[in-house]
């Protein structure tokens, strides 16, 4: 008689009340040796030993709902990130070092406009009946906008000040897109994108980033070349990596 084969793992998907934030959440049953928490871009993750008794899944899913409740409590931008922040007028949005006054005005309009005052107001006029499910995100995808074409200068000379250091290679342009499939690219034209979701990191995780760019300008690829790019220009880039890996999730408008 032929063996069944075990499954390599079992996934269980469920929505977690987390403080008043609704959290996406995974459970993995994998074939290792510990139990790993982590959020990422879409849920909340928890992996543990395949084959655990019901009472110690239960006890492990326990310690992953605190461990949620303190990642949540101490950080307001996990709870915007799984909660898509509803902005109102009058609220303030802090990206990076600089902080702006939301202006928000419900117009008989068709389509969402906005624009970046000198006082560091955003002001948006906001179609009144745009009130379908993804109101928020039209939302966050104009802030993003206006924010990318507020940062945009100051990236942009980054981007040149490290090329000019480590690599000095042709740069076509640079551009900032709400992008939650990478962090950044490099297309073979010379042009650099990184993610406005990017601006909310520390500055050397973003360097990181932008390195990690510039080194594809000589090895379109992940060779060892490549890696040894990287690491001359910055020698610890594997802890920028890990800190995107455990924090990216957080990131975003």
């Amino acid at each position: 008689m032929r063996r069944k084969r075990r499954p390599k793992s079992t996934q269980q998907q469920l929505t977690l009340d987390i403080g008043g934030t609704a959290v996406p959440v995974r459970i993995y049953q994998e074939y290792r040796n510990n139990v790993r928490a982590s959020i990422g871009k879409t849920a909340a993750f928890l992996r543990m030993p395949y084959g655990l008794p019901a009472p110690e899944q239960e006890k492990h899913l326990n310690w992953f709902k605190d461990w949620l409740h303190k990642q949540v409590s101490k950080s307001d931008s996990i709870a915007r990130h799984f909660g898509e922040r509803d902005y109102q007028d009058g609220d303030t949005l802090t990206v990076g070092k600089r902080t702006y006054l939301l202006s928000i005005q419900y117009e008989d309009r068709q389509t969402h406009t906005g624009r970046l005052l000198n006082d560091n107001t955003i002001a948006l006029k906001l179609s009144q009946h745009d009130q379908g499910p993804n109101f928020s995100k039209h939302k966050q995808h104009l802030l993003s906008r206006i924010v990318a074409q507020d940062f945009l200068p100051d990236i942009t000379r980054r981007v040149d000040d490290l090329n000019d250091r480590f690599f000095r290679q042709d740069i076509r342009g640079v551009r900032l897109k709400y992008n939650h499939s990478n962090w950044g690219s490099c297309s073979a034209k010379g042009n650099i994108n990184l993610s406005t979701r990017l601006l909310f990191a520390p500055d050397e995780v973003i360097d990181y980033v932008i390195i990690h760019e510039l080194a594809h300008r000589i090895e379109m690829n992940h060779s060892d070349r490549f890696w040894k790019l990287v690491s001359d220009a910055m020698p610890d880039y594997r802890e920028k990596e890990q800190w995107l890996k455990i924090h990216g999730g957080e990131l975003g408008f």
